[in-house]
């Protein structure tokens, strides 16, 4: 004969009842079994650029804490904006993110008018990856050392030293246009089509400087083509440290390149915390921050608040920046 449950068994068990059939506990039992099948990274650039190269190498150490295969994906496209709209309509489920570079959350929604998704809307923040900070660099054989020594060649010939930005409206054109503002340098800005072009000027003497990533610019420093005269980061870098900081001449100077993980807006929370927790595992592999050195990456584990905030502020920096310049959505 079945015993009857007591009131404290019977109320026990109606919680626990409760419990597995709740959101919570649905969400809970999903984060636990996830990933289950192999995890799509949406890339916004093409192959082979910094962006690819640098989520690879995350990818390569995800799949193997996860026993399941994360998919790179490469959908470029003006101000990154077919990876990023295709990664916003992606299911919410966790096994689509975007491989954000900063650009894409701190430009493309300002320097265009319909850029078809909303960053601040359309996606959450899982794991800070990397920074990258830039460097203005010149051409070794240039009688330039310093961003004084810049500013006085530009003061002594307004108009007549050329910029070489390798892109209009991205990172390192706005960084460029901002520090020659800020030395009073009165550079002469002069579009190339892409980061090799500008650098191809630059060493044939056609251009007096550029800016861009490290990883664009590392092999022609340690070859001894080009000189850095400065960092754009708020201090010296590692490995870099016999190069001055911009803000070191012009108080406050700080752009940096940056790369993060975000989901679709409505990925469960749990999933995103064990995101979150295996990505910052992977940057503290020993060799994926050996390779991550050798691009110029400093890794930047962290929260997705911490992200949150981070990508607020840059996002408010670039926004001053952009009214300041008078640039307008295109």
């Amino acid at each position: 004969m079945a015993t009857p449950l007591s009131r404290r068994s019977w109320l026990h068990a109606a919680c626990a009842a409760s419990l597995l059939g709740s959101p919570f506990s649905s969400a809970l039992a999903q984060a636990q079994d996830w990933p289950t099948k192999p995890v799509r990274m949406i890339v916004p650039f093409p192959a082979g650029t910094a962006p690819d190269v640098v989520a690879r190498l995350l990818a390569d150490k995800l799949s193997q804490g996860w026993k399941q295969g994360v998919v790179v994906e490469n959908r470029p496209g003006a101000g990154a904006i077919p990876g990023m709209s295709a990664a916003a309509r992606a299911e919410k489920d966790g096994y689509t993110l975007a491989f954000v570079p900063a650009a894409a959350a701190t430009l493309t929604p300002y320097l265009y008018k319909n850029p078809q998704y909303n960053f601040d809307t359309d996606f959450v923040p899982v794991a800070a990856v990397g920074t990258s900070p830039l460097m203005v660099v010149v051409n070794a054989s240039s009688g330039i050392h310093s961003l004084a020594d810049l500013a006085k060649a530009g003061k002594a010939a307004p108009g007549k030293m050329n910029f070489a930005a390798g892109q209009l409206n991205s990172l390192p054109h706005l960084t460029g246009e901002m520090l020659s503002r800020t030395g009073s340098m009165s550079l002469f800005t002069v579009p190339y089509a892409g980061s090799p072009a500008a650098v191809t000027s630059l060493l044939a003497g056609d251009s007096a400087m550029t800016i861009d990533g490290l990883p664009s610019l590392v092999q022609y420093v340690k070859a001894g083509k080009l000189r850095v005269i400065a960092v754009t980061s708020d201090k010296r870098l590692p490995g870099f440290e016999d190069v001055p900081a911009a803000a070191e001449t012009y108080k406050g100077f700080e752009a940096i390149g940056w790369f993060g993980l975000f989901a679709p807006t409505g990925t469960p929370a749990a999933v995103v915390d064990q995101i979150n927790r295996e990505t910052n595992k992977a940057l503290q592999n020993p060799d994926l921050v050996r390779q991550y050195a050798d691009l110029g990456i400093y890794p930047r584990p962290g929260t997705p608040a911490a992200l949150k905030e981070f990508v607020v502020q840059q996002q408010a920096l670039f926004r001053g920046w952009i009214r300041e310049l008078g640039l307008q959505a295109q």
